[in-house]
């Protein structure tokens, strides 16, 4: 996933603030939610001496000094940093000469260095390592910062500037990355309510100040419902199944939280829960299941049901005002899809298929239960647990024989970054001398092919109570020729950490989501861009996680797959026999896996295609509804998020964009195809993707780039039969 920034770039401005499938997602620097451009332009005021963000950073790549900030560093330079980019902002609406090319555009890329180093330091800490200091900071000023977005966007000065360059576009000879950013950020001004009366933008700012604060609300809160929410469990027994690594780290859990002589099973930000695979009592997994359905619904100050359904009516008001009939279609009007029609006719479509093989998959799990005089139908708690059961049989595989294999350090090392050095010709150095904001983070310095140091990456892999849920990449700092800033890249994950001195091991999920979220790094790191604003993975949702879902396919590439995949105790490689239990299980539980996803899209449209007519909703009665009406309502196969902690939608950037991740599948999987027709995983293949995609960011339309690295238009084909919904066609 792709971390959307709550930040404000006067370039790239949108409705609400906000805050990465596999639910990993790519916070975007610069889309719905932007803040402004690091640049070296903006003096430091004397009395500032002793903030750390009031002067560039001198470490390399300006990399944020955590050594040095302390959390009551980050809102005084969040307020100052406002303070000087409106002044900077100012001057560029006010300036007497005509508006040009340079003294406008380019102008606004380079304003904001101070605020954006705050904020992107500050994003980065509070969703991954937070306090209550940390939630007040932002509660505080999610408010201000949309202020601070629509004094930009909304500021008729600056914008008659931005709309005569624009009128003028054809004829100043642009280079075509320029000629791009004109029309982006011309878009974006329009989209942002520029040309509204000035009532409606009282309006609209109004609006905005409500949503931004509900939506860093909405946040708060559910990271302390899903702490609240963790099953406590008395007794040993009650978790009888889980390897001795999972209670172990249960017990440190209970310890962690002084609930001493008892075991803590804490939540994942999903539905499912990873332990519902091994708890053999069924008593415990239904609680466990009702723990993580209900984290939000507790009629207690974690209850999130209000808030979303005043969310919901916000978007749709927002999107009236801007003359759109619903917040989908305000969304989608400069994605891919272009209109939610089209994305919803595409899950639709999807629907039949992913249907009837989650119900096929269903009765092989009731035949198991049913062997076993279970004496009960299949529930969405029985689920992991029991198609656990039938691909052991059917395979002959289960996770306990595979994860061995996947040790974190290894998969990173000789998984990850391996495939990185095979494709792009990439080196990396663990830099134990960057500091960090909490310990368990790892920097590698990056490395390009011909030896140069091109980029920073950080890794914070392990969950931690204070840390959101799911997985996710951002930058501590952007890309930009122009700003002459090289790419500060960051991964977080919430795997569990191990025990002292036992090997973190990882299922095979997991170690896809490493290599989905390195893919959206590689999309920063390889960021070739002038301007800040168009840099690396600021592009529309549902082409940002093309990069991500393409570079999961690495790994199972045969040549990666047997260069990672060894005992952590032995170090010999995966047997060929286990390997081919695997592939055959490729496709196993893909019915369940798409029709979680496809219900989570297709209830995240459901809400953003309500018109500002509607009245507010009962949240649990309209998701029952949309489920229903979109039939795919299957009792055991509830939706990836339920709508109370659908952090996607409500507060990371992805609302009416959830869809996404299935839009970007087609393309992951139809570009993974142009590799396998032109020799796979060689570094011709690799340097072309990098050249023609991941280093070109939103500099041009992101259709026509697919189409020209590809050389036709994507096919839904290859992910159909990728996720087992169409048998492959016989050779």
């Amino acid at each position: 996933m792709l971390r959307l920034r709550m930040i404000v770039i006067a370039t790239s401005i949108a409705l609400g603030a906000c805050s990465q499938p596999s639910d990993d997602t790519a916070k975007q620097p610069a889309t719905a939610a932007t803040v402004a451009h690091a640049s070296t332009a903006t003096p430091a005021p004397a009395a500032s001496t002793n903030n750390p963000f009031f002067a560039a950073s001198t470490l390399p790549f300006q990399a944020p000094p955590f050594d040095k900030i302390t959390e009551a560093d980050y809102q005084p330079a969040i307020e100052e940093g406002m303070k000087q980019h409106l002044a900077e902002i100012e001057k560029i609406a006010d300036n007497p000469d005509a508006p040009t090319f340079d003294n406008t555009y380019v102008a606004m890329e380079k304003s904001g260095a101070l605020l954006t180093r705050a904020m992107m330091a500050f994003e980065g800490v509070a969703q991954a390592n937070t306090s209550d200091t940390l939630q007040k900071v932002e509660e505080e000023e999610a408010p201000k910062l949309a202020a601070h977005r629509d004094a930009i966007t909304l500021n008729s000065k600056l914008f008659a500037r931005v709309q005569a360059v624009y009128d003028q576009r054809d004829a100043l000879k642009l280079d075509p990355e320029s000629l791009h950013l004109v029309e982006v950020t011309y878009k974006n001004f329009v989209r942002g309510g520029a040309k509204l009366s000035d009532a409606d933008k009282a309006k609209l700012k109004d609006l905005n100040k409500e949503e931004s604060t509900l939506s860093t609300q909405f946040s708060n809160k559910l990271l302390a419902a899903t702490k609240a929410g963790a099953l406590v469990v008395d007794d040993k027994a009650k978790l009888d199944g889980l390897s001795d690594a999972d209670i172990a780290a249960a017990a440190g859990a209970a310890k962690e939280r002084k609930v001493d002589g008892k075991w803590v099973v804490v939540l994942q930000n999903t539905t499912q829960q990873p332990a519902l695979q091994d708890i053999n009592d069924r008593a415990t997994r239904e609680a466990l299941f009702n723990a993580s359905w209900n984290r939000a619904e507790k009629g207690d100050a974690n209850d999130t049901r209000d808030m979303i359904e005043r969310i919901a009516q916000i978007r749709a008001e927002q999107a009236k005002l801007l003359g759109y009939p619903n917040y989908a279609a305000w969304t989608l009007d400069d994605q891919m899809a272009k209109t939610p029609d089209t994305a919803i006719k595409f899950m639709q479509n999807l629907v039949p298929a992913a249907t009837a093989r989650a119900e096929r998959e269903s009765k092989d799990i009731q035949a198991v239960i049913d062997q076993q005089k279970g004496g009960f139908k299949v529930a969405a708690w029985d689920w992991e647990h029991y198609s656990e059961q039938v691909r052991k049989a059917k395979y002959d595989l289960d996770e306990a024989q595979i994860k061995p294999y996947f040790e974190l350090d290894n998969v990173l090392q000789n998984g990850v970054f391996y495939a990185a050095n095979q494709l792009y010709g990439l080196t990396f150095k663990e830099r134990k001398d960057i500091p960090v904001y909490q310990p368990d983070v790892r920097v590698f310095e990056v490395f390009d092919k011909d030896g140069t140091s091109m980029a920073l990456f950080y890794c914070d892999y392990f969950k931690r109570d204070n840390k959101n849920g799911g997985a996710w990449m951002s930058n501590f700092v952007n890309e930009s020729t122009l700003l002459g800033a090289k790419p500060v890249i960051y991964n977080v994950a919430n795997f569990t950490k191990p025990a002292a001195g036992q090997p973190a091991l990882l299922s095979f999920d997991d170690v896809v989501t490493m290599f989905h979220e390195f893919g959206h790094g590689l999309h920063g790191m390889f960021a070739n861009t002038k301007y800040p604003s168009l840099s690396g993975a600021n592009t529309a949702r549902d082409f940002v996680e093309f990069p991500s879902q393409f570079n999961e396919h690495w790994a199972s590439d045969p040549k990666v797959f047997a260069n990672y995949a060894k005992n952590y105790k032995t170090g010999e490689p995966m047997p060929q026999a286990l390997v081919d239990k695997m592939k055959k299980a490729g496709t196993f539980n893909k019915g369940y896996d798409m029709t979680e996803l496809v219900s989570a899209a297709l209830l995240d449209m459901g809400w953003h295609t309500l018109g500002a007519d509607a009245p507010k909703q009962d949240a649990d009665k309209f998701e029952a509804e949309t489920l229903k009406n979109d039939k795919i309502d299957l009792s055991y196969v509830p939706p990836r998020y339920r709508s109370s902690y659908f952090m996607h939608i409500w507060s990371n950037g992805y609302a009416a964009g959830y869809y996404a991740y299935l839009w970007t599948e087609m393309l992951a999987d139809d570009g993974f195809e142009w590799f396998k027709e032109h020799g796979g995983l060689t570094r011709e293949n690799g340097d072309r993707f990098r050249t023609m995609v991941l280093s070109r960011g939103n500099t041009e339309d992101l259709g026509t780039m697919y189409k020209d690295w590809r050389g036709k238009e994507p096919s839904i084909e290859p992910m159909l039969i990728d996720r087992g919904l169409k048998d492959a066609p016989k050779k």
